[in-house]
């Protein structure tokens, strides 16, 4: 614990109003949070790179972000860091009665279940519903979340209902149909942005009956189309090539190239 202690201190040091860093003491809850989103996917993109050396630094700045919350309700009154370690032990006690106590589940299904029914307690808890007041299944989803994240969120909570395709044939079928709509509708400026809304919405509902995370998959997708681009870029390059003036065949004949070339060998 010396070693929190001193980072709290360090901070507690950074928003001293008199002797402080001035970028410190001028920062809020809400400008803070660019940051700590940028710092969250810094750590993502570390381990999709092996990259372990870089994770533990970039682990260090994503809890500095929470340190650095923690002191601004400090100094609010409102709690202390160690309040926040203290909510998410509890937490973890509470979701794992299995491991904490003496509940014993016969599955993985069963203790699923068990977590998602006491999520769904707690939340029920945090927003102080009156009696009368409808619960929906979407109560509590973070709408902060990046937009794959969001739908992916939504429909996993509806389909606990039961409102879902039962098979990831149903999800095709609809992808044909929502790509149709968007075709028919590409005139339409209006029309067009809703529908491609509606295509990527099933996207996502694809990814899930795969179980596939879709921000997950898109990254790596981003990824994969960099490699590949800068590669063409240096093919066409080494070749003379003024990559601004190649017709569409050659840009084809690069892409297979760099297809080729980043295509990781099987076996």
């Amino acid at each position: 614990m010396s070693d929190i202690q001193q980072l709290l201190d360090i901070m507690s040091r950074l928003r001293d109003p008199d002797k402080g860093c001035p970028w410190d003491q001028k920062q809020t809850y809400q400008s803070i949070v660019p940051h700590t989103l940028e710092e969250a996917y810094e750590v993502a993109d570390t381990i999709e790179n092996g990259d372990f050396d870089a994770l533990r630094d970039e682990l260090g700045d994503l809890l500095f972000q929470i340190v650095f919350y923690a002191q601004l309700a400090k100094e609010e009154s409102r709690f202390e860091f160690i309040d926040v370690v203290a909510a998410i032990s509890d937490k973890l006690i509470r979701r794992h009665p299995h491991v904490f106590a003496d509940m014993k589940f016969d599955n993985a299904e069963q203790q699923t279940a068990h977590w998602e029914q006491t999520k769904a307690q707690e939340r029920t808890d945090k927003t102080n519903q009156t009696p009368g007041q409808i619960q929906s299944q979407l109560d509590g989803v973070v709408k902060g979340l990046p937009a794959l994240s969001l739908a992916r969120k939504l429909q996993s909570r509806a389909a606990r209902v039961g409102f879902d395709w039962p098979s990831a044939q149903g999800v095709f079928a609809k992808l044909e149909e929502e790509a149709n709509e968007c075709r028919a509708s590409w005139d339409d400026d209006q029309a067009r942005s809703e529908e491609l809304g509606d295509l990527l919405f099933t996207c996502v509902n694809l990814s899930r009956h795969a179980d596939v995370d879709p921000e997950q998959a898109l990254r790596l997708a981003n990824k994969k189309f960099e490699q590949r681009f800068r590669v063409m870029e240096s093919i066409a390059t080494k070749a003379g090539e003024q990559i601004d003036e190649l017709s569409e065949s050659r840009w084809e004949a690069l892409w297979q190239l760099a297809k080729k070339e980043t295509s990781q060998p099987k076996g």
